[in-house]
């Protein structure tokens, strides 16, 4: 790949990744230390974590069909390439939430990080900074809210041609407790810290059925040290309440204030968009758990300007339909009125393009970063979240599509379905 003369577009050519790794391993014989390919990657982490990492990061719902129907989804819609089209510059940006964003790649919110490298949140939140992605900062994170701000405000601290501007948005995933003093007092020091955007999960009140899990009792709240509790143990509003009783009892923050198993109903709602409005000046709320276009509507009515349509990538209900399935239909419901962002089942760059072409405006990972911090930390991080970015540039170069925005978003010529056939197996593709 030349590298000379390439012209300048909206986007960071991302693509040249690719020849930064090859150039590294002809002229320095540094090869990657592990595969970015997304099933070897999740099976390698089996390698560098013990058993309850390893399994809380992989583990599904029942027998994982969910997860499964996620995969099959996106096997099911087929790229429709287009020729001769001028791709020597992309413009993978957009806008969300008020923030234009160079790529629509979200870091989803994932708990207790701490299970896959010492630094926990401050690894991915740094690197979210680095390149300008936004970051989702969940409440069973194992650092405090404001740690997480300053390593995301530490990555962007350096400007790069990958991220020129500095910009670095980050939002605050809320598991929301039945004790509103506590739940206020998350939301002010998430809006203190530079979280502008409050994302209300509604499909975890408690954990899914996780067999996986159950087999080796894997719920780390209750072991000697445990981590996950960070939060919590830093609020001043919870400590008060409950100090005395989190000193005695390591999972009475997550078991009274995070996974409670006590659900919320829509009447909740107003109360809880009400507040964060108040608190950050009229700043967009979020409901993550959709799949379905009466919930879709339902949180539009409500007041909400976004929706992230997921099915907590297959980890609660088992059996259920896979996120791009419904997302078509939600899409065609509400797209027009509010943000969709899409989560679950994102692997690759195609993955993140069929999104898109299909009604979302943006999409979380979790696994893929998750993974790769479990081998190198912020490295690991870092070189799987470059290759989804090169992986998706380089689709649009060679697939023939100059603008995610104009050329692919609901674009239905651009994506054909296929509902026969059968994806491939983990086995069938070339190995080392």
């Amino acid at each position: 790949m030349d590298s000379t003369n390439k012209p300048q577009g909206p986007s960071p050519h991302y693509s040249l990744y690719q020849r930064e790794v090859f150039r590294r391993g002809g002229e320095e014989g540094q090869l990657p230390s592990f595969s970015v390919h997304s099933e070897e990657l999740a099976e390698s982490t089996k390698q560098t974590l013990n058993n309850r990492s390893y399994f809380y990061a992989n583990s599904n719902a029942g027998l994982g069909w969910t997860d499964r129907a996620n995969r099959e989804a996106f096997y099911r819609w087929r790229i429709v390439p287009r020729m001769l089209v001028d791709t020597n510059s992309r413009d993978l940006s957009t806008k969300i939430f008020g923030h234009k964003i160079p790529a629509p790649i979200l870091f989803a919110p994932i708990g207790i990080n701490k299970l896959y490298s010492p630094k926990g949140e401050l690894v991915p939140a740094k690197i979210a900074g680095e390149l300008g992605l936004p970051y989702c900062l969940s409440t069973a994170a194992s650092q405090p809210i404001e740690d997480v701000a300053a390593a995301n405000d530490l990555g962007a601290s350096v400007k790069t041609e990958l991220n020129p501007t500095g910009s670095h948005p980050r939002f605050f995933q809320l598991y929301m407790g039945h004790d509103d003093d506590i739940t206020i007092s998350l939301l002010e020091r998430a809006w203190k810290s530079g979280f502008d955007v409050c994302m209300l999960t509604v499909d975890t009140w408690q954990l899914g059925w996780r067999p996986t899990d159950i087999n080796i009792a894997n719920y780390v709240f209750y072991y000697p040290g445990a981590v996950g509790n960070e939060i919590g143990s830093s609020d001043p509003v919870f400590m008060k309440k409950h100090g005395e009783e989190l000193e005695k009892d390591s999972g009475k923050w997550i078991d009274s204030s995070v996974w409670h198993g006590k659900a919320h109903t829509w009447e909740k709602m107003p109360w809880l968009i009400k507040e964060w409005k108040r608190i950050s000046g009229g700043r967009p709320f979020v409901i993550k758990g959709i799949q379905n276009v009466e919930d879709a509507l339902k949180a539009y009515e409500v007041g909400c300007e976004g929706i992230v349509v997921t099915n907590h990538a297959g980890r609660q209900v088992d059996g259920a339909v896979g996120s791009l399935e419904v997302l078509p239909e939600i899409a065609e419901a509400v797209g027009d009125k509010m943000t969709i962002i899409f989560d679950s089942g994102i692997r690759t760059g195609p993955d993140v393009f069929k999104a898109i072409a299909l009604g979302a405006h943006a999409v979380q990972v979790g696994r893929l970063y998750v993974w790769g911090m479990s081998h190198e930390g912020e490295a690991g991080c870092r070189h799987v979240i470059k290759s989804l970015l090169a992986d998706l540039d380089i689709t649009m170069t060679v697939g023939g599509y100059q603008s995610l925005t104009k050329d692919v978003y609901l674009n239905k010529k651009a994506l054909r379905y296929t509902p026969s056939g059968v994806p491939p197996s983990p086995s069938d593709h070339p190995k080392l």
